[in-house]
């Protein structure tokens, strides 16, 4: 894994390309508001129709959810320590509609 800048980013990112998709992997599990929130929106700018982006958080980033599932579908597991993944997918043919400028949690 390559780490990667990533702007406005506000923890490390890394990169792994394998067999033609592309990987995106930051952690804001240790972090809290607004961290978790700014980094996804900092990551899913980086998205195409060959790539991923998978985020360790804490729990499931609930206020994020509304704000891209235009643009991007996501899947959450739950793993054996406490924390969550959320793979993120840009969607099929999706305009790009995200605000990534809204990334802020609003509660």
């Amino acid at each position: 894994m390559q780490k990667i800048d990533v702007a406005g980013s506000t923890v490390d990112f890394f990169k792994v390309v394998k067999d033609g998709l592309t990987t995106y992997r930051f952690d804001t599990s240790k972090c809290g508001p607004p961290d978790p929130m700014v980094n996804a929106m900092a990551g899913l700018r980086l998205l195409d129709d060959s790539s991923k982006l998978i985020m360790t958080n804490h729990k499931a980033p609930g206020g994020l959810f509304p704000k891209v599932e235009q643009e991007f579908d996501y899947e959450i597991e739950n793993l054996n320590d406490g924390t969550v993944e959320v793979t993120f997918t840009k969607k099929e043919g999706s305009a790009n509609t995200t605000d990534f400028t809204q990334n802020s949690c609003g509660g």
